[in-house]
């Protein structure tokens, strides 16, 4: 059955900002709020990582501690380790991300080391944010294909997310990372990973770019998931497939559900506006169909 209402996961200024050219503090502090005032109350704000490996998101700790904070909207961080951990939470994070992936080999290029000894890893980082109530989000990389190894057994992708469920995490992000899955394909992953998790901790992280990331989104929506993570104006090209698009845009996914009667809580113009506004800043047009319709 269709959901009514579904929850969106606003990524860009963290998964969006990460992969262009670097902006202002300012510039992201202005980005945040205006997703803010378009209605999302789920906005990825920043991440604690090395600024060596990241240099665009050196400033998160700035972000956290100067941004107007909007009531009723969750503000969240993405915390690699334990130090990243104590840095969010010191600067005030409302929850925290962590991530595992269902590719060793992506697992070994991007964190090095297994997958299973970047599980061990979030242990302690587990135990602290319970201890200072603090939510802590999974997210679970390559589960639609690996830059690397190219398909992904949907019992790995599976197993990755029960680990992360009963660690504690309060929801899975299923994350198609370099954007190659197809519907069947992305219906099948969930029907794999819902046995094991229930399936309205699940969320969908799917990118666009072959452009199959709606199409992948349609064919899961009466399965039972009713949260999505996108990113305005389709901020954040991927990594892997050089000049290739990334992040689904949060106006062309809120178009889409709007249009099918589902509710988001987003006043899609104040966010296409958003979506604008960053784009200029970056210097590219905004990669939102819907956005470059409407304007």
């Amino acid at each position: 059955m269709m959901p009514t209402t579904v929850s969106i996961f606003e990524v860009g200024a963290r998964d969006g900002l990460q992969n262009e050219v670097a902006v202002t503090t300012q510039a992201k502090l202005q980005l945040i709020a205006d997703l803010a005032a378009s209605g999302l109350t789920r906005i990825e704000a920043g991440s604690f990582v090395s600024p060596k490996w990241v240099p665009q998101m050196a400033d998160s700790a700035d972000i956290f501690t100067q941004m107007p904070r909007v009531k009723g909207v969750t503000y969240s961080a993405l915390t690699p380790n334990l130090k990243g951990f104590e840095l969010a939470l010191a600067s005030g994070a409302d929850e925290v991300a962590i991530f595992g992936a269902a590719s060793e080999s992506f697992s070994q290029k991007n964190i090095n080391c297994s997958i299973d000894e970047s599980i061990e890893r979030f242990i302690p980082l587990m135990q602290i944010a319970k201890q200072h109530s603090i939510p802590v989000r999974g997210y679970v990389s390559c589960v639609l294909g690996c830059p690397y190894e190219g398909h992904i057994e949907v019992n790995e992708v599976a197993r990755v997310s029960e680990i992360l469920y009963k660690m504690g995490c309060y929801e899975i992000s299923l994350g198609d990372t370099i954007g190659v899955g197809t519907p069947v394909n992305a219906r099948r992953m969930v029907e794999a990973v819902a046995k094991v998790v229930p399936v309205e901790k699940l969320a969908l992280h799917f990118h666009d770019t072959y452009g199959q990331a709606l199409a992948n989104i349609f064919a899961c929506l009466d399965m039972g998931i009713a949260t999505f993570d996108a990113s305005v104006a389709g901020l954040g090209g991927c990594p892997y497939a050089k000049g290739a698009s990334g992040n689904l845009a949060t106006e062309d996914l809120v178009y889409m559900l709007h249009g099918m009667g589902i509710e988001t809580g987003i006043d899609l113009n104040k966010l296409a506006t958003a979506g604008n506004n960053i784009s200029q800043i970056i210097g590219r047009k905004s990669a939102s169909k819907v956005a470059n319709a409407l304007a």
